[in-house]
């Protein structure tokens, strides 16, 4: 398992002929209310080595992570600091480890933050429960995601659909050479999405990630089952530095090997990103809000930039939930959704909420081109306002820039 660790440092100013300070400045743009993950190109500079310098903001050190080529340093930028910076020069003593981290444990892949497991990604088979069919059995997805406090917001093999797997995204009526598979009904035995293989796992003090290889399996074919879609999933854990609310990316590459691709048909359901909620939470005690304004009665079906879906909490005593954030540059932007309704479950009005590209328009996968997918999401206990969410949405479409200053 590759891991980058950077370190807490005590830090004196260092004396060399080379240039000891270079200042630079975070361009925030409008609707900056929270902090968020900024990234310094380290080609601004000459004369950079691993270790010889370290980023203040008003005098104070910055935590920081280097990327493994070494060109990137990630930061947090907080609305309530100023927006210059400097690079100095220092000497340093190590002493301690990363606040983020991936480990395995028992088939799964946790990331934690000053650990505290937050998300997990199950990489073994998860078999369904006794009785069930066999062709339910998983791997492949994300569960459970944590909020702060500790409350699983995600649900796995509920008997009303025991191919919901926590946080996931396979399609659902697809053409392959003209017969459809289905990779998400999981039952119909036409398809599945499995876990392959680690690209990569990441570790420091600002992000953790990994980069999972998956594979869309065909098994309908007369031989035997066929890969009709390669997938590279990329999810990175973000410390946004309060007790009440991190932020997670999840980003989905994908390619079909075969001669004539794949088609995605039109569905309601389907691909992108999708996430069963806890079954405590039911149409008197959750909610929704998008960026349009709609609500849990008028969303389903609906495009829209952001959506807060947020519920009760397990004591009873307050809220949490998580904010949906969709990237500009997605298909279909602003994307439509799947929001289940009111009486879904027999009247229970359990929550399901997906970003759905394909909604209202089929997209036809050509064979070899690449394709990607973009999503964040913020994770939080208590209250998350509109006009947060949106500042939050204003900052994944237009990251802040980096700007020298010229002496």
């Amino acid at each position: 398992m590759k891991q980058i660790f950077l370190f807490c440092l005590v830090i004196t100013l260092g004396s060399c002929q080379e240039k000891e300070i270079y200042q630079f400045e975070v361009k925030e743009g409008d609707g900056f209310l929270n902090a968020i993950p900024v990234i310094l190109e380290l080609d601004y500079f000459k004369n950079i080595a691993d270790d010889d310098y370290m980023i203040f903001n008003d005098g104070e050190p910055v935590s920081y992570q280097r990327d493994k080529e070494g060109q990137k340093l990630w930061f947090l930028h907080h609305p309530d600091k100023k927006a210059s910076y400097s690079l100095k020069k220092v000497e340093r003593k190590l002493i301690n480890g990363p606040d983020l981290s991936t480990t395995k444990d028992n088939g799964n892949l946790q990331l934690s933050i000053k650990n505290s497991p937050l998300v997990q990604y199950r990489y073994e088979m998860m078999h369904p429960p006794p009785g069930v069919d066999s062709l339910y059995k998983k791997s492949g997805y994300i569960h459970p995601i944590i909020t702060p406090k500790g409350d699983t917001l995600t649900r796995i093999q509920p008997p009303d659909h025991y191919h919901h797997y926590g946080l996931w995204g396979p399609w659902t009526h697809t053409q392959v050479d003209g017969e459809r598979v289905d990779f998400w009904n999981l039952g119909q035995g036409m398809g599945t999405v499995l876990f392959k293989e680690f690209r990569e796992t990441r570790s420091g003090n600002i992000f953790t990630s990994f980069t999972a290889a998956q594979e869309h399996i065909d098994l309908k074919t007369a031989n035997a089952p066929q890969v009709a879609l390669k997938e590279d999933l990329k999810v990175q854990l973000w410390n946004l530095d309060r007790p009440d609310r991190y932020m997670l990316d999840y980003t989905t590459t994908f390619t079909s090997p075969l001669e004539s691709g794949i088609l995605f048909e039109a569905y309601r359901y389907g691909g992108g990103i999708g996430l069963r909620f806890n079954e405590r939470w039911h149409k008197d005690n959750c909610s929704v809000l998008t960026s349009e304004g709609k609500d849990r009665l008028t969303a389903d079906g609906s495009n829209a930039r952001w959506c807060i879906v947020s519920g009760a909490s397990s004591d009873g005593q307050g809220t949490h939930g998580i904010l949906f954030l969709s990237h500009p540059e997605n298909r279909m932007h602003p994307e439509p959704m799947r929001i289940w309704p009111m009486d879904a479950n027999g009247g229970r009005g359990d929550m399901f909420f997906e970003f759905c590209p394909i909604r209202h328009e089929e997209w036809k996968i050509e064979p070899v081109k690449e394709y990607e997918l973009n999503y964040r999401m913020v994770v939080f206990d208590g209250e998350l306002k509109a006009e947060e969410a949106e500042a939050y949405w204003q900052t994944f479409a237009n990251p802040p820039k980096v700007q020298m200053i010229k002496e």
